[in-house]
């Protein structure tokens, strides 16, 4: 898979603009991944930060059990509670992850009202080619 990075701009945010995949075989969709269990236990309420970490976590499990890792995501979406708390207290977490694999996955990062369970304050939705 060859991967081209396309950055007519660049924000602080740390992410690409575009990422272009040529030459892959494989494409992965995660559907989004909470602070859950393996039981579906919600874990770490009020906290964004322990949040975001499990929630990654539960995203490299799911690319794992397709033969993938965090360096194959493409894109990456991030619903939040509070954008503000989020880019406070978790978004150099999420970064310094995805940093370790040389990945900057273009995204969307949006504040919402709540998500499926009111304890929660983050989900990550990514998208994964090799």
């Amino acid at each position: 898979m060859l991967r081209t990075t396309v950055n007519p701009w660049t924000y602080p945010e740390g992410m690409d603009q575009g990422v272009l995949i040529e030459g892959h075989q494989r494409l992965l969709f995660v559907s989004g991944q909470c602070s859950v269990s393996a039981t579906g236990e919600s874990l770490h309420p009020g906290d964004m930060r322990a949040q975001t970490s499990v929630a990654l976590d539960n995203v490299e499990a799911v690319l794992r059990e397709a033969g993938m890792g965090l360096g194959n995501i493409v894109r990456m979406n991030t619903y939040v509670t509070d954008v503000e708390a989020f880019f406070a207290q978790a978004g150099e977490l999420m970064a310094e992850r995805l940093a370790a694999f040389d990945v900057r996955p273009p995204g969307v990062c949006a504040q919402i009202s709540r998500l499926g369970r009111p304890e929660l304050l983050v989900e990550l939705e990514a998208f994964a080619a090799d």
